[in-house]
C-alpha cells in the first residue's frame, strides 16, 4: 500500500491516521510524505510494486491533481487502484469515479470503512505472475 500527499498540501495527521490503521490491519505500508509530484508517486508505486496508491488530499486541488495522476497511470500501463480521501466536496465525488478512482472517502467517514475499503481495493488488483 503506498500513501501519499500530492501538490502544496502540507496536512498530513489524517493520511498518518490512516497509515497506522491499515498496518495494524496488516498492510504492509509505504508513506511518501507530502508535496509529492505526480511523477515520484507512480514512480514509487513501480518499484514497489503496490497493490494500491491511496491519495490524501485537504487542499481542494483534488481534481486537477487526481486526473493527472490517473492519466500519467494509464499512460504507464499500470493497473493500481487509486483511492483518495480528505477535504472532497460531495459535488465532486461522481466526477473522480468517472476519472478512474476506485474509492472516495470524505473527512468524516469512519476508518473502518476506510481500511476496509482500501484494503477491498488492493485486494482487487489483477496480478500477473510470470
Amino acid at each position: 500500500m503506498l500513501l501519499a500527499k500530492p501538490g502544496l498540501d502540507g496536512h498530513d495527521r489524517g493520511i498518518k491516521v490512516i497509515a497506522m490503521a491499515l498496518r495494524d490491519a496488516g498492510a504492509e505500508v509505504i508513506y511518501l510524505g507530502i508535496r509529492r509530484s505526480v511523477d515520484e508517486i507512480l514512480q514509487a508505486a513501480i518499484d514497489d510494486d503496490v497493490d494500491a496508491i491511496g491519495i490524501s488530499m485537504l487542499s481542494g486541488a483534488h481534481l486537477p491533481l487526481v486526473r493527472e495522476l490517473i492519466t500519467r497511470r494509464d499512460e504507464l500501463g499500470l493497473d493500481t487502484p487509486v483511492v483518495l480521501g480528505g477535504t472532497i466536496p460531495a459535488v465532486d465525488v461522481t466526477t473522480l469515479l468517472h476519472m478512474g478512482v476506485t474509492a472516495v472517502y470524505p473527512a468524516g467517514t469512519d476508518l473502518r470503512d476506510v481500511v476496509s475499503g482500501i484494503l477491498a481495493a488492493a485486494g482487487s488488483r489483477e496480478r500477473v505472475e510470470s
